[in-house]
């Protein structure tokens, strides 16, 4: 999106125009969803560059001229895994901000439990996009804030896919990273098989060690870890358990070892080694993709995939399929769930209007319980529509189908009930007539009324911020999501103002529809 199509979405336009436009922002809510949709592409071999043509034979004696230049830091290239026309944001949205001000905002970012505006963040994130200033530098210094910000989200495959794209020996950082993310994937050997060629991209002796070994060279291994415990390079836990993971047998039989409270990526893997393997549920969301492994029960892969899917990190058609992979052991709770979602998709799947009528409720009942009601609806919001359902499950499945894609269809229905129209005013993006005793109502419909996005945001997106803006409007609807009406009105109104209707519609509708506490 160019400045002058911003300034003109924010002063041209008339706001009744503004207000019943369709949404205008074409990227998919879910990028995390559109890239597990994508098929795996091997790497393309670089062609051989052709010989330059030259005389063949010289016409003097004398030494060719040769021209001297010095060389700069590269060309900056776009670094991002999804590209413009699927994001609907343009590759300079960082153009104008500095990565200290980027990483600033990003660890400044709150939780996010709305979805939508998860999805938007994820979508900032994998963005295609150029480099600030135009500089190389800063776009791989960008790049490694991005990894970090889909890691301490959970969302660790995008991340693996990122920092490769960027290049995993760009930069000791970028190595670190890469690392990382492949002792949680259980990729680590290709990691390793880096290091041994450039053994230069880390410094850690953690890594130096656990990779000699990897590759099957313990002497070298051994003797770095005596190095390291002559020279105390490391600290004592983790000379500790690197000691153990090297000579397990002089260990047999001895008590474990105390789990420390800051877990990394390296220690997981090495208690996980030497048959000590830490709960994940306590430790942060990256650290939920090792039960998605094959080697985790399924129990565990469940826990793994609904926390994951509530963060937006996994695709919805993923966590169906783990949900779906067999029948529940047991009963309660979790396999309750489980149960109700299995029974929902068999009734769905014979089309029989009974059963659909009779399993939608417990099905979306389980799925409250989880928070895991926009996923349910994006998955199963085509097949339900062509139910002709009546009664109280049609009225079910339309506030599911409002909080699906599929939400405009559900606007363009015609309903008396104050709420239902109220709703319905929004999904179209129109001003709504009456404003019914709904939560966060009124801060929603004023936005919707009279546009009154924020003005620093809004100069900010024409000088080049645009991504910075984006994230403060994120941020802005997560607090109004918990209750500051002021910040959901600026929020939903900056968000219509840059061009990102879709999103202020799934956000409005999300606040209203989903029981938070």
């Amino acid at each position: 999106m160019t400045r002058q199509i911003l300034t003109f979405c924010l002063l041209c336009w008339p706001m009744s125009v503004m207000a019943q436009a369709p949404a205008a922002d074409t990227g998919p809510l879910s990028v995390i969803d559109w890239l597990g949709e994508q098929p795996k592409t091997e790497p393309r071999k670089p062609k051989r560059p052709m010989a330059p043509a030259e005389a063949p034979v010289a016409k003097t004696a004398l030494p060719p001229q040769v021209t001297v230049t010095v060389l700069g830091e590269g060309r900056p290239r776009a670094i991002g895994l999804v590209p413009a026309k699927v994001t609907g944001l343009p590759q300079d949205l960082w153009s104008g901000s500095t990565v200290g001000d980027i990483t600033d905002r990003l660890d400044r970012m709150p939780d996010l439990h709305l979805p939508a505006a998860r999805a938007l963040f994820y979508r900032l994130l994998l963005a295609e996009t150029t480099a600030p200033a135009g500089r190389a530098a800063e776009g791989d210094a960008l790049a490694l804030a991005r990894v970090q910000a889909l890691i301490d989200n959970g969302a660790v495959d995008p991340a693996l896919s990122l920092i490769e794209q960027a290049g995993v020996a760009t930069s000791p950082e970028h190595f670190a990273l890469w690392m990382q993310i492949s002792l949680l994937v259980g990729t680590e050997d290709r990691a390793c098989a880096l290091l041994t060629q450039k053994p230069y991209l880390t410094s850690d002796y953690s890594v130096r060690i656990f990779c000699a070994a990897r590759e099957g060279n313990w002497d070298m291994a051994a003797l770095t870890l005596g190095s390291a415990q002559a020279l105390q390079l490391l600290p004592p836990e983790r000379l500790a358990l690197l000691d153990r993971f090297l000579n397990p047998d002089l260990f047999e039989g001895a008590p474990g070892l105390p789990v420390p409270r800051s877990m990394d990526a390296m220690g997981f893997r090495l208690f996980e080694t030497i048959g000590e393997r830490p709960q994940t549920r306590p430790l942060p969301p990256a650290f939920a993709v090792v039960d998605l492994r094959d080697v985790a029960g399924w129990k565990a892969q469940l826990e793994a995939a609904e926390r994951l899917t509530r963060l937006g990190a996994l695709p919805d058609n993923r966590f169906l399929g783990i949900y779906s992979d067999r029948q529940p052991a047991a009963s309660g709770g979790l396999w309750d769930r489980v149960a109700a979602l299995q029974r929902f998709e068999t009734a769905l799947g014979t089309g029989s209007v009974d059963a659909v009528a009779k399993t939608l409720r417990p099905a979306w009942i389980a799925m409250q319980e989880a928070e895991l009601e926009v996923s349910f609806a994006t998955l199963f919001a085509d097949p339900l529509q062509a139910i002709p359902l009546d009664g109280a499950a049609a009225a079910l499945r339309a506030r599911i189908l409002l909080l699906s894609p599929l939400y405009e269809t559900v606007g363009a229905v015609d309903d008396q009930v104050p709420e239902a129209a109220f709703l319905a005013a929004i999904a179209t993006g129109s001003a709504p007539e009456h404003v019914p005793d709904m939560r966060h109502a009124d801060a929603i419909a004023s936005a919707f009324t009279a546009l009154s996005p924020r003005a620093a945001l809004i100069s900010d997106a024409q000088n080049g911020k645009l991504g910075l803006s984006i994230l403060t409007c994120i941020a802005l609807l997560e607090d109004g999501a918990n209750g500051d009406t002021a910040a959901l009105r600026d929020a939903l109104s900056t968000l219509r103002a840059l061009g990102l209707e879709d999103i202020a519609r799934r956000a409005a509708l999300q606040v209203l529809l989903l029981e938070r506490s």
